[in-house]
């Protein structure tokens, strides 16, 4: 039974949220922005006449009738220095759809950097590309790319974060050949896959136009200029009108999925294989457009298995539970809708969710997306003051989330967001306010959060540590940052303040019950035509204490980084703190440096070494740590890749070696064409520790690896196969021989139908 106080603020949130969210998005036509002072003016897009086929070959005459444009600058690292290699654009449309060629010439075609590669894989290579402000607010722009092959990348630019996120995935096609000097590549992107106004009058639309040029130094060229002291690259884009009337084509898509799956286990070496789990699981996801500037998306049963293996982490001196990004499509589309300053939202906590239904989109300045789900598990993540983990309940739980934001003008905002999950004897509600404003090289932001929860006791004695054993926690969070970024100085201040009863149990928030205080800035040096052409030096003071006053952390950091030929970079790190743990206060102190470079054009190599005195949480005792780690890339022909990452850290103290830790992340792919792909992962860690130099019990070895292989067949984004196979295996001190004590294998299908 809930309190009323609880209900209040649920019912209340949710009302406020309710009544932020138009009940339906306006359709109507809206006029063009009026240009502002810093408008910069590209050209006004045509409608094309004929036929076009994406085949890579600019042989169409209907391209005769398009808008010519150049990628004349170079942005990085020149300062809007004229581009080293001439790139002609044309752009077009048809009813249905924008049309893009780009002519990219090159002084030396052998040097062209072009890979079969999976999709959003390949960035390293040459590329072009056309990124869109399709609302003209200098808030969020789509970003889709191509390589000389036609490999597609598209990506998500939030201007409110700073973020490009590659987990969206649109409909679009493309296609590139390489040629005598230099390549061609065509882009059909349907308006089906854009969310814009719509209407019968003309669209004014912020575009630029990109081309990636990796040779000594990677050299990233524009359409327009982008002075380096600007903070916002989306404000920077030119405008470009036309496309009047336009139609989104089919808005109803309907993607069928079945995942099929077996997987035994077995608990000892020798043992035979046991307790086959077998499974068919059929679903579907659903997405409709009922007019340009909002989306829905149903599933129901969804699949959201993790089709490849999470990057390899070990977290064996380290209080903190882990972060994984999120993989799972539904979650995907339309994440950056929700962000906000605080973590209050991570969608890997809605762990096998029944159904979902979500709505994203615009209404004149707002922005908002709201989505429903069952989740038949309840993972919640404990926060503490020196600590965090998970704890699963046995339940159902029923999930509410809305965000709204509204832009107040071109450089302020503000916004709301809620989330809600309640179960047996279990809630979590949390409802806040936050704002942002930028202007030239001031950026602002806060927020304000307010959470009520209920827990059954098995959550309440997981993790109490300090924060004792309240059952109905409450309690506020508020976080206020300024930033200052010019062309060579930047300042960054920032306070945080947590109580120890907040709780965002749909959120990433693993500490709670302290406040913390930053103060930071450094200067750039820009040396343009040398070959170390860009040296950045910064350094933080902060300093963190518990909600009782008690000192957590003093920590003063520093780092210089520099960049130079064959596409290196190097940073040097030291960093002195004292910190609180067990009930004292111990002295760390570290020197870190990494670096990276491309010997060749294929092979990227880099290292990273930390040394220096640091704390053993198990033991509470300082002692003398010492890591190296080294990681590259390598592409061999045009289809296969190679990447790897291995490291070792030893801490030794008391006259011996507490522990040796060892990683190995290593991986293969071959991109048979440009839909078969075979992917191979192999990982493993092993933890040795001297038991004689802890008090509580230890192992004193512990190995674990794992293999997995992946066959996928993607017609697009959403029609694809997936096969694959995983085995797995560990030792400790009560299994000493390193066995396999899991495997499975998978086959996932899914078909993207649009009636």
């Amino acid at each position: 039974m809930h309190s009323i106080r609880r209900t209040s603020l649920s019912a209340a949130c949710a009302l406020a949220l309710a009544c932020s969210l138009p009940a339906f998005p306006q359709t109507a036509a809206q006029p063009a922005a009026a240009p502002a002072a810093d408008y910069i003016p590209g050209g006004r897009i045509p409608r094309l006449q004929g036929e076009i086929t994406i085949d890579g070959k600019l042989d169409e005459a209907a391209w005769q009738g398009a808008l010519v444009q150049e990628i004349a600058y170079e942005v990085q690292p020149g300062d809007n220095i004229p581009a080293p290699v001439k790139t002609t654009v044309r752009v077009g449309y048809t009813t249905d759809a924008l049309y893009v060629s780009f002519h990219a010439l090159d002084p030396d075609p052998a040097a062209i950097l072009a890979h079969l590669r999976d999709r959003d894989s390949a960035f390293n290579d040459d590329w072009v590309g056309i990124f869109m402000d399709t609302f003209n607010d200098q808030r969020r722009g789509y970003e889709l790319l191509a390589n000389p092959l036609g490999v597609q990348s598209d990506l998500i630019n939030d201007a409110t974060t700073g973020n490009e996120d590659a987990s969206w995935d649109g409909l679009w096609s493309s296609a590139g050949q390489l040629t005598a000097d230099g390549y061609d590549v065509e882009m059909r992107i349907p308006f089906s896959t854009l969310r814009f106004r719509g209407g019968a009058q003309d669209q004014r639309w912020g575009i630029s136009l990109f081309r990636n040029y990796p040779r000594d130094k990677r050299h990233q060229l524009t359409s327009h200029k982008s002075p380096r002291e600007s903070n916002c690259f989306l404000c920077d884009w030119a405008k470009y009108d036309g496309m009047a009337g336009v139609k989104q084509g089919s808005n109803l898509e309907v993607v069928p999925t079945l995942t099929m799956g077996a997987s035994q286990s077995r608990p000892a070496a020798g043992t035979k294989w046991q307790g086959t789990n077998t499974s068919i699981a059929p679903g579907v996801d659903v997405s409709w457009t009922p007019s340009p500037a909002v989306t829905i998306n149903a599933t129901l049963n969804p699949d959201f298995s993790q089709v490849e293996t999470d990057q390899l982490q070990l977290n064996f001196n380290d209080s903190f539970a882990l972060f994984y990004q999120e993989k799972r499509p539904f979650f995907l589309e339309g994440a950056d809708y929700f962000s906000t300053p605080f973590d209050v939202l991570y969608t890997r906590q809605i762990a096998d969710p029944d159904f979902g239904l979500r709505v994203t989109g615009r209404s004149g300045k707002g922005a908002y997306g709201a989505f429903v789900a069952r989740d038949a598990t309840t993972l919640v993540l404990v926060p503490g003051v020196l600590g965090s983990g998970f704890s699963q309940l046995d339940q159902k739980a029923n999930v509410a989330v809305g965000r709204y934001r509204y832009d107040l003008n071109e450089h302020a905002s503000v916004g709301v967001i809620g989330t809600f999950r309640n179960g047996n004897d279990y809630a979590n509600n949390v409802a806040g306010v936050d704002g942002r404003w930028q202007k030239g090289a001031h950026t602002a932001t806060a927020q304000f959060l307010r959470s009520e929860s209920q827990y059954p006791s098995q959550v309440v004695n997981a993790y109490s540590g300090e924060l004792g054993t309240d059952a109905t926690p409450t309690g506020n969070a508020w976080r206020a940052a300024y930033g200052f970024s010019n062309r060579n100085w930047n300042l960054n201040l920032q306070h945080i303040d947590i109580d120890p009863g907040f709780r965002a149990d749909l959120g990433f928030i693993g500490q709670v019950g302290y406040d913390k205080s930053v103060l930071g800035g450094g200067y750039t040096w820009y040396r343009d035509g040398k070959s170390w052409n860009k040296i950045n030096f910064y350094s933080d003071w902060d300093i963190t204490h518990r909600f009782d006053g008690q000192l957590l952390e003093r920590e003063l950091e520093a780092r210089v980084n520099v960049q130079g030929p064959k596409s290196s970079n190097f940073s040097f790190a030291p960093l002195a703190r004292v910190r609180f743990w067990n009930g004292a206060m111990f002295n760390e102190h570290n020197l870190h440096f990494d670096g990276n470079f491309s010997p060749v054009a294929t092979l990227h190599v880099g290292t990273y070494v930390n040394f220096g005195q640091q704390l053993d949480l198990r033991a509470s005792r300082t002692g003398h740590r010492a890591m190296i780690g080294q990681f590259g890339s390598i592409d061999i022909g045009r289809g296969v890749a190679f990447e790897w990452e291995l490291s070792k850290q030893r801490l030794t103290r008391d006259g011996g070696t507490a522990f040796e830790a060892s990683i190995a992340d290593v991986r293969t792919s071959w991109q048979l064409d440009a839909r078969q792909r075979l992917r191979l992962t192999l990982q493993g860690s092993e933890v040795k520790r001297d038991p004689s130099l802890y008090t509580s019990p230890v192992n004193k070895i512990s190995r674990d690896w794992a293999a997995q292989a992946v066959y996928s067949y993607k017609v697009n984004p959403r029609t694809a196969v997936y096969a694959g196979a995983s085995y797995g295996a560990f030792m400790d001190d009560d299994n000493r021989d390193l066995f396999g004590n899991t495997r499975n294998v998978f086959v996932k299908l899914s078909y993207g139908w649009q009636p």
